[in-house]
């Protein structure tokens, strides 16, 4: 039987019969001298730490003129329902 098999029409998985290559190099580290989580904590608290600092100018001053209005307004709020509030719009 002369049917096309697999090592008759292209090759056995992988080998097309094309020539070698040459120049490939490959580097393996044993996984038992592997340390995958190496350190991971310790960056992952200061890294957090570093970029919540370098934002606090921004959102920080954002926060204070939002509190500020907001303290403000209550206060406005407050005084407006208050006995003097009412008396001072009845002026008007």
């Amino acid at each position: 039987m002369g049917g096309a098999g697999g090592k008759s029409y292209m090759g056995w998985w992988g080998n097309m019969g094309s020539p070698t290559q040459r120049g490939v190099v490959t580097y393996l580290l044993s996984p038992f001298e592997q340390k995958p989580f190496a350190g991971a904590l310790h960056n992952a608290i200061f890294n957090t730490a570093r970029r919540t600092a370098s934002q606090v100018p921004y959102v920080g001053v954002a926060f204070g003129i939002g509190y500020f209005i907001y303290s403000t307004a209550n206060a406005k709020h407050a005084y407006l329902t208050s006995k003097a509030g009412h008396a001072e719009a009845e002026g008007h």
